[in-house]
């Protein structure tokens, strides 16, 4: 199933401040978070927990989930926003990247 609704594209520069301070979706509203070009850190509150993001590996924010963003130099994302769980294994690349 598709997204319901997505962002505009954000660059390091246009990310709002919200994005880059604690907050959380909505209930029943999953966040996936589609990096463009470059790296985003995606960080989880509670648990404490992070991850790097880049084109073809997007991160997942469940319901309800406290997290912030991290811009880690260029880069441009969005978010596409869903009201089931999205199939993360569809919207990821096969590719064994590291960063």
């Amino acid at each position: 199933m598709g997204a319901y609704r997505s962002t505009p594209v954000f660059d390091e520069v246009t990310l709002p401040a919200a994005l880059r301070a604690d907050h959380r979706t909505k209930a029943g509203t999953w966040g996936v978070i589609n990096i463009l070009e470059g790296q985003l850190r995606l960080t989880f509150v509670d648990p404490p927990a992070s991850q790097m993001l880049w084109p073809g590996h997007p991160g997942l924010v469940k319901p309800g989930q406290t997290h912030f963003v991290t811009p880690v130099g260029a880069m441009r994302m969005r978010v596409d926003f869903h009201d089931a769980a999205p199939d993360m294994a569809a919207l990821t690349t096969a590719d064994d990247q590291e960063v």
